[in-house]
């Protein structure tokens, strides 16, 4: 059994080990990609959730390669920062609503979009988690074509009806490691969810 090294106590253990066993009967496999559908269930209650996540370009693969390497996680706001796991790897984590105040003014365009563009270079070889703002997706997505920035992996899962399902779509079709969700749906517990299976299969 998978042990997630975010439970530190034993109720949340029993509980974590409840729901992931719970789950298995809904996913039988344990790859890392089995993983983290299970926590997307876990986090949603929502066993179709697994049919929505996609994986393109080895994503855990050069998702792990960059946390062992220290790199840096960027994300679109606090809340997403907040969840990521903090034990397990010596990664900086950091929220692009903290740069770029007055790009979101100039070019009256959102805060998490404007953060992402005056962080600039320092998002080469990082890993970008995007849970809530399809903005900051479709600004990646720019970036990225533009060649002005190559992350190590973009892990997208906005939710919403403007634009989601959309700027998912947009860095699916890009030739980097991504992990997204289809359509509408995601949001901060996904995205949160993704990442820290991640960190937590480092662990094994």
């Amino acid at each position: 059994m998978t042990t997630d090294i975010g439970a530190t106590t034993q109720e949340a253990r029993d509980i974590s080990n409840k729901s992931r066993d719970i789950v298995s009967q809904i996913i039988k496999g344990n790859t890392i990609e089995d993983g983290i559908k299970k926590r997307c269930i876990i986090a949603t209650g929502d066993p179709s959730f697994k049919d929505l996540i996609v994986f393109k370009h080895n994503p855990v693969k050069e998702g792990i390669k960059a946390i062992k390497q220290s790199c840096t996680m960027y994300t679109d706001i606090h809340m997403v920062q907040i969840g990521i796991l903090k034990k397990g790897h010596n990664c900086k984590i950091e929220c692009a609503l903290d740069y770029g105040g007055n790009i979101a003014e100039e070019k009256q365009i959102t805060r998490a979009s404007a953060g992402f563009l005056a962080l600039g270079e320092r998002l080469n070889h990082s890993i970008i988690i995007i849970g809530n703002a399809p903005s900051a997706a479709i600004t990646i997505n720019n970036m990225i074509k533009q060649e002005i920035i190559k992350p190590s992996l973009v892990i997208a899962t906005p939710v919403g009806f403007v634009n989601a399902s959309n700027s998912k779509e947009y860095i699916r079709n890009l030739g980097i490691p991504s992990i997204t969700s289809i359509g509408t749906r995601g949001g901060t517990p996904i995205a949160v969810a993704i990442i820290n299976e991640i960190i937590n299969r480092i662990q094994i």
